[in-house]
């Protein structure tokens, strides 16, 4: 990998890439065993997706400020009152062997060589394509979270919320909450996946309970909700979707392509679960390992969240689908292991320091796992992709021009990206990845090969 060779590189003690829970918990407490930490966020403050920020000319009404909305302020307090060197607005365009950031943003560039690197860049909303998924007025879940949380914009004034795990509910609930009108939710899990789920979400009472207030007010208001449907085709007919939806296995086969339904309104807003963001750990060759009951593929680390890669270190949603709480004791353990390996902090303080965090990471672990096998990926939704549609939007490669490639002999994703130019486009597979991944490995015959 080549260095990066600059006379303006600022050496640094820690380097954390991202400003979610897990990043602000890493930063925080190793800033307060004395070492020098620089925190870098494209976000104009911190708070991740989950804990996302209005624009700083917004000043949200009390009644508007909900408990994540106040969570974030906390973690936002927490980094200010804090010693943390914070780069907000700042986009890590390289990050070299030799463990140097470089990064542009207001100011132009900047370059910090770090002893030490903590990744905490969380996680990527999986969409499965479809026909019609391209058109406009279908989003994803997460988008659909920053207009509510962000913005206190609605979706739409008539939205059809698809998709699985707890962030299904939650945009539902946060449409109803905010006087939107959610039309249908249409949920790939059924209802005996959510009871399933049931005795790993008694973990955390106080969540569960949150869940259930946020179906009573999805059922209050007369939703009517689809379980073990999933989408298969939507087009624009004048100012109105009309989303095809059919019932689905767990595998996610469809069980009666020919008996569908049709569900109305002006948006939908659909994704199929989360899987942990990799780009900078596959950039620094780390070991990476695939576990669907984590998301995909991980990063291979430690007990003390350390990568194969010496003086890298990972927390959060990167090192596998867990939840904001589980992120917030992965980033204090990876903070403190950090520190520990620097000598800031000796070995006898550090075990002291992480058996209570322990001990709730496992709690927080059991809910999020739960999470996780409410999104867990569905290979089988493939069957949705006929040869028209478009499954790399950024290069508009179409399912039929993937599917030659294969026939032709492409056997991993660098000969796709080479024939077919998908995954080559601005997002650079984060959207398209997945499906594609997918695809192949059901004409190939294994995973391990798409990776």
């Amino acid at each position: 990998m080549t260095k990066i060779f600059t006379n303006d590189i600022k050496k640094v003690d820690l380097v954390v890439l991202g400003a979610g829970p897990a990043g602000v918990a890493a930063a925080n407490v190793a800033s307060k065993e004395g070492a020098e930490v620089v925190i870098i966020d494209e976000n104009s403050s911190a708070g991740g997706q989950i804990y996302r920020a209005p624009p700083n000319e917004f000043q949200p009404q009390n009644s508007f400020k909900s408990d994540e909305f106040r969570e974030g302020e906390k973690q936002r307090n927490i980094l200010k009152n804090s010693n943390v060197k914070a780069l907000f607005k700042h986009r890590v365009w390289s990050v070299s062997s030799d463990l140097v950031v470089s990064t542009v943003g207001p100011n132009g560039l900047s370059s910090w060589h770090a002893r030490s690197l903590i990744i905490a860049n969380g996680a990527l909303e999986r969409i499965i394509p479809f026909p019609g998924w391209t058109i406009p007025g279908v989003i994803g879940l997460a988008a659909s979270t920053i207009l509510l949380k962000s913005q206190y914009v609605l979706p739409g004034q008539s939205t059809v919320v698809a998709g699985c795990g707890p962030l299904l509910i939650a945009v539902a609930n946060g449409i109803i909450k905010s006087g939107g009108k959610v039309s249908a939710i249409i949920d790939l899990n059924s209802k005996s996946d959510w009871i399933k789920a049931f005795p790993r979400l008694l973990s955390r009472p106080d969540q569960l309970f949150k869940g259930m207030s946020w179906f009573a007010n999805i059922m209050k208001a007369g939703i009517k909700l689809y379980g073990g449907h999933a989408v298969t085709n939507t087009k624009q007919v004048d100012n109105v979707l009309r989303i095809s939806i059919a019932p689905i296995n767990s595998a996610g086969s469809i069980l009666d392509s020919k008996n569908q339904k049709i569900v109305e309104g002006d948006c939908l807003a659909i994704g199929h679960g989360l899987f942990p963001s990799t780009e900078i750990t596959r950039l620094l060759k780390a070991k990476h390992i695939y576990d669907p009951l984590k998301g995909g593929w991980v990063p291979l680390i430690d007990d003390d969240f350390r990568s194969s890669i010496p003086g890298v270190y990972i927390a959060g949603d990167a090192t596998g689908i867990s939840g904001a709480f589980s992120a917030v004791q992965k980033g204090r353990i990876a903070g403190m292991a950090a520190v520990r390996d620097l000598n800031v902090m000796s070995s006898q303080k550090y075990k002291a320091k992480i058996k209570s965090e322990l001990i709730i990471l496992k709690k927080n672990e059991n809910f999020g796992k739960a999470a996780v096998r409410l999104m867990k990926f569905r290979p089988e939704l493939i069957q949705t992709i006929t040869s028209e549609t478009i499954v790399c939007r950024c290069e508009d490669v179409f399912r039929s021009e993937i599917d030659e490639a294969i026939e032709s002999g492409a056997r991993d994703l660098n000969q796709l990206k080479a024939w077919t130019r998908c995954g080559m486009g601005p997002c650079q597979g984060r959207t398209c990845s997945e499906a594609i991944e997918a695809i192949l490995a059901s004409k190939v015959g294994s995973r391990e090969l798409a990776g």
